[in-house]
């Protein structure tokens, strides 16, 4: 059974930092992506970044580029998102997403819409105010 669980989120002052961490099981796609996706109230979800599990290769929205860092733990299965010096902007559910690589690649660049993506967590909010 394929299964995405986030945790890590809550409130954050703007300026600081926070690490989000999305547990994965019983994915077998070769190569496994892991994104991670954000929607803010009355927003578009947004792809943020993804991660090739096989070889550790990262891609970034290009927004986000900088203060947010994608990795991986692949012994313990687990996708991190840290953020640093966030923003009020940067207020939104985060979800993490699984699929092959290329077309996870796809969706962050906004050439396939995120519905495509199979595989979603159920989010985990982030509130960012002092």
């Amino acid at each position: 059974q394929v299964q995405l669980v986030e945790s890590g989120g809550g409130l954050v002052q703007p300026g600081g930092s926070l690490r989000l961490s999305c547990a994965t099981s019983g994915f077998t796609y070769d190569p496994l992506g892991i994104g991670w996706f954000r929607q803010a109230p009355g927003k578009e979800r947004e792809g943020l970044a993804c991660i090739n599990i096989k070889d550790g290769k990262t891609y970034y929205k290009d927004s986000i580029q900088g203060r947010f860092t994608i990795s991986s733990d692949n012994d313990k299965k687990v996708v991190f998102l840290q953020m640093d010096g966030v923003k009020p902007e940067d207020t939104a559910i985060y979800y993490c997403a699984a699929d092959r690589i290329d077309p996870l690649i796809a969706v962050l660049r906004g050439a396939i819409p995120h519905r495509h993506v199979p595989h979603w967590g159920r989010g985990t909010a982030v509130t960012v105010s002092s």
